[in-house]
């Protein structure tokens, strides 16, 4: 449930979208550390296997509706940022805020790709995950706001089991498809891609392009 009891109209706050097959407990490091950088987070959990973009990008939609702030930044993980993706799509109108997107494979996923061509890997990732590999988010235009992007060259995944990844990549995702047509926003750190949600140095880009628009010096 999310409490308005602190809602102030010049307030900030930052809304976490999950990935594929994750919950909220996946997001609850990353949370943690955004609030001790002084925002107010909430995260955003979907049926990422039911439903499509569309649709899920509807119920984010409605979930904003219910968050307090006259800004209000989005953070995708993976699938996540598809799904930011396409709300601006379907829903353009939203409160201003920036974007960061984590490991997001915005331009198509090989490993998607090799899992889905048989049915039950088709089952297994759903109906978003198959737009993605028809590359229907890639027709999409991305919004006029402040996106930042990071992906990791840790080839530690899943991924790499599947499929011959394009190097480098972060053992699911490689980096070429975290690419977003227009936006040359981002930053490449050494981690793998579930570790994305647990490295600290993740965290602290996050807050820094939050704040400022831009990533930090990584050394």
């Amino acid at each position: 449930m999310i409490d308005m009891s602190e809602d102030r109209a010049d307030s900030e706050s930052v809304v976490l979208v999950n990935g594929l097959w994750l919950a909220d407990p996946a997001l609850w490091l990353l949370a943690r550390r955004l609030r001790r950088a002084d925002f107010r987070v909430y995260t955003f959990s979907y049926p990422s296997v039911r439903h499509d973009l569309r649709t899920n990008a509807t119920r984010l939609h409605e979930f904003l509706a219910r968050v307090p702030g006259a800004t209000v930044h989005l953070v995708g993980y993976s699938l996540g940022g598809l799904i930011i993706r396409a709300l601006f799509h379907v829903h353009p109108q939203q409160r201003p805020g920036r974007i960061v997107l984590l490991g997001s494979p915005q331009s198509g996923n090989r490993a998607a790709q090799t899992v889905a061509h048989n049915r039950f890997g088709r089952a297994l990732l759903g109906h978003a995950v198959e737009e993605l590999i028809a590359g229907t988010p890639q027709r999409w235009s991305w919004p006029v706001r402040d996106t930042g992007v990071i992906a990791g060259n840790r080839s530690v995944g899943l991924g790499r089991l599947v499929a011959r990844l394009t190097v480098p990549n972060d053992g699911t995702v490689a980096v070429e498809e975290t690419a977003v047509p227009g936006l040359h926003v981002r930053l490449v750190l050494p981690v793998a891609h579930f570790a994305m949600l647990l490295a600290p140095a993740v965290a602290r880009q996050v807050v820094r392009f939050l704040r400022t628009g831009a990533f930090g010096l990584t050394h």
